[in-house]
């Protein structure tokens, strides 16, 4: 404490106050009452010493305590009921060491789901790769009658392609979660939204002879991003269509109320066992119904963009009856 420059100074100060106070009661007033202002000084001085002490055990306390912090433990309370700056730098030590604690907390789970998402990706990729090399040792056999070659072409033009949609799918779906994408508010037709919605999967329902049937207000809005909402609603419709057999039918209708705008997507196909449905919206999960060539990430996609808009998507379902997908955009959220 003495060592202390500041102190050492402040200490000077008040010996030098003293001393000349001493010495102007001796000259001018008496010898007794020289005598008891230096007593008093003196008693001055040394609480001074005594409480510059204690604050130096306190601040010795808080330099270990952030010594244990910056080793990573979390878990210390330095906070007292007391009153005084010393009190107010503990407690914000404590928010400050919380707050710390809680990004810790996330950072590690977001290197758990980083891992995991490193690892669905390595292995969603692993199959079409291995396809794919495989092929195209085939493809160097100079004999290989022309049919397989057109085959293996055209498997290899289809592999590519669902990579393409996997990369793209993750990339957009890491967008959203990093916060990057912003998400426009503007008023949205739902009319128009399904149309665009729908156009891109015609062909795909028209090969499998499905019906499509849209009905609903043509005056329904909502607000949010038209781009991304069609994303999502593609993605949903895909899965009806994958989940569909020939000549199903997916239907699709959509109204609006006072409390908000919602759009249902309905299939008659083989339907969602009931232990899968609390868990279709997960990343890379596939239920006992999923075809060989999903990757269970179209609905996971859907759910974040639909969620990130302040929407809300519940599914319905009954195994060999069909599925029944509610999406509601509130028109107000509270």
């Amino acid at each position: 404490m003495l060592r202390n420059r500041e102190v050492q100074i402040l200490l000077t100060l008040l010996l030098s106050i003293s001393i000349i106070g001493f010495l102007t009661a001796a000259l001018f007033i008496s010898m007794p009452a020289a005598s008891l202002l230096l007593a008093v000084s003196i008693l001055l001085i040394s609480c001074m010493l005594i409480f510059t002490k204690w604050r130096y055990r306190e601040i010795e306390k808080l330099s270990s305590y952030l010594k244990q912090i910056s080793s990573g433990n979390f878990h210390l309370d330095v906070r007292d009921n007391s009153e005084g700056e010393l009190s107010l730098l503990k407690s914000d030590i404590f928010k400050v060491t919380r707050m710390l604690s809680e990004q810790g907390t996330v950072l590690h789970e977001d290197k758990a789901k980083l891992t995991n998402a490193i690892s669905d990706i390595s292995h969603q990729l692993k199959t079409p790769l291995t396809s794919m090399i495989v092929m195209t040792d085939l493809l160097r056999d100079k004999g290989l009658e022309n049919e397989k070659r057109t085959e293996f072409t055209r498997n290899l033009q289809v592999q590519l392609e669902r990579m393409e949609w996997l990369v793209s799918s993750l990339l957009k779906l890491s967008k959203i979660d990093a916060g990057t994408i912003t998400f426009k508010k503007e008023m949205v037709h739902v009319a128009p939204l399904i149309q665009a919605a729908t156009d891109p999967l015609l062909i795909p329902m028209d090969i499998k002879m499905q019906q499509l049937k849209i009905h609903g207000d043509s005056q329904a809005t909502f607000l949010g991003d038209f781009k991304w909402t069609a994303e999502a609603l593609i993605n949903i419709i895909k899965n009806a269509i994958e989940h569909t057999t020939e000549g199903g039918e997916i239907s699709i209708h959509f109204s609006e109320n006072a409390l908000f705008t919602e759009i249902c997507i309905s299939d008659n196909g083989k339907g969602i066992a009931k232990e899968d449905l609390p868990y279709i919206f997960r990343r890379f999960y596939k239920g006992k119904n999923a075809s060989d060539e999903s990757v269970g990430i179209g609905l996971a996609m859907a759910y974040s963009i639909i969620t990130s808009q302040h929407g809300d998507i519940e599914v319905k379902s009954q195994p060999g009856a069909g599925t029944t997908f509610q999406i509601k955009f509130y028109k107000q959220v509270i």
